[in-house]
């Protein structure tokens, strides 16, 4: 499910998780999300984006998400999932969560694993406020699995690093993969024009008048 035009970057393999080979591949761009009640493997390339990987163990469910926050400011005072921003990563999760549950997961049963968030734009490069948004998506995700009450089963967050991960709907486990130097600023270079696409689609949907 793609809602993006960001450039395509395809995550380079990490050794192979479990299912690989026997399971269809979904390959993950910044927007999108993919949701299963079968076997998959779903993999994706993070830089200051997240991916939630969340899974019902008891119905076998998964679902997985990219996304990030696009805002020209961020409060460190203000709890993430409250502001302008968080709107839009609670839209992120809860479609994920609402596939999941279309194909028979228990809200209840729900477990997470959590991952990117990397502060990967070189210090000399900060002209805007886009050298924070990993750590506002680090503390977004955090907030909204507590807020919900949905056990984070396993994080790998923030760093300075990339990484390419592949969830695996067999067992639950999650492949990383840290990718840094050229790839590094690659990503980079694609997350900073998705989060300027992000902040240009929400100043122009504030800006359009409320129909009554």
């Amino acid at each position: 499910m793609r809602s993006s035009a960001v450039p395509k970057l395809r995550p380079p393999a990490p050794k192979a998780p479990p299912g690989a080979g026997r399971a269809p591949e979904v390959n993950l761009h910044p927007g999108d999300h993919h949701v299963a009640a079968g076997p998959v493997v779903i993999r994706t390339l993070l830089g200051s984006c997240i991916s939630a990987c969340l899974y019902d163990p008891v119905r076998r469910v998964v679902g997985m998400n990219h996304f990030l926050l696009g805002n020209r400011r961020y409060a460190r005072d203000l709890r993430v999932t409250l502001s302008e921003a968080g709107r839009y990563g609670i839209h992120a999760m809860e479609l994920v969560i609402n596939g999941m549950l279309a194909l028979g997961a228990r809200r209840e049963n729900l477990r997470a694993k959590a991952f990117g968030g990397g502060a990967v734009l070189e210090s000399g490069d900060r002209a805007d406020n886009f050298f924070c948004v990993g750590d506002v998506n680090r503390r977004f995700v955090l907030e909204f699995l507590k807020n919900e009450d949905i056990p984070l089963v396993a994080s790998d967050l923030g760093g300075d690093s990339g990484r390419v991960i592949y969830f695996s709907s067999e067992d639950y486990s999650v492949h990383v993969r840290r990718i840094g130097g050229r790839a590094r600023r690659q990503l980079a270079r694609r997350d900073h024009r998705f989060w300027q696409e992000k902040i240009r689609a929400q100043e122009q949907l504030a800006a359009e008048p409320e129909l009554w």
